[in-house]
């Protein structure tokens, strides 16, 4: 069983003040809603907590595939495939293209969509496209100690970083075997 965590950050986002006025909030469920949520009580506001999303890419150049060692914590000095926490006013495709050039310096063309993770233990959804690296050249940002380009046969299982990626690239090199690459979705259970 693979051993990789879940996810990038712990999941409690909980706030104890209203973002709208300050005042301290309240935990409970809103008349009409079907669960608990932080209420401002003085001005009504409710502050909704929702799923992160984690956008990458699994960038290909050559027939090989791009992992960039991480330099920040969680898991720091573990391998992953070039990804982050989405940013407001994007789209996952642009987010994706974002976090592969901060953390490879790498120019991809985004491919299809093709693997969307549910991880509801820490509240977070990660989404992988294909992508095809325009040349061997990396540049690493200030996330990654090093970006590099491994074979197949080269991936270095036992020093990858979260489930999602080992299963991204899992599907990967099975697809490539059958030549066919179906969008997944599924859903993480906890590992134990």
């Amino acid at each position: 069983m693979d051993k990789s965590p879940d996810f990038y950050f712990p999941a409690p986002r909980s706030s104890n003040y209203c973002g709208q006025c300050g005042t301290p909030i309240t935990r409970r469920v809103p008349p009409g809603d079907n669960r608990e949520r932080d209420l401002c009580e003085h001005c009504g506001a409710i502050n909704y907590q929702n799923p992160r999303l984690v956008v990458g890419t699994l960038p290909v150049w050559e027939d090989k595939i791009l992992l960039c060692l991480r330099a920040i914590e969680p898991r720091a000095n573990t391998w992953t495939l070039p990804a982050g926490f989405m940013e407001l006013a994007e789209t996952t495709g642009e987010g994706a293209l974002r976090e592969t050039r901060e953390e490879a310096g790498v120019e991809v063309a985004l491919g299809k969509l093709y693997t969307v993770i549910d991880i509801p233990m820490v509240d977070q959804i990660h989404v992988y496209f294909l992508a095809s690296a325009s040349n061997g050249n990396v540049d690493p940002g200030p996330e990654s100690l090093e970006a590099k380009y491994y074979g197949f046969d080269e991936i270095p299982w036992e020093n990858l970083s979260f489930r999602s990626v080992s299963s991204t690239l899992k599907h990967y090199l099975n697809d490539v075997k059958t030549g066919q690459f179906d969008t997944r979705y599924y859903s993480l259970e906890p590992s134990r």
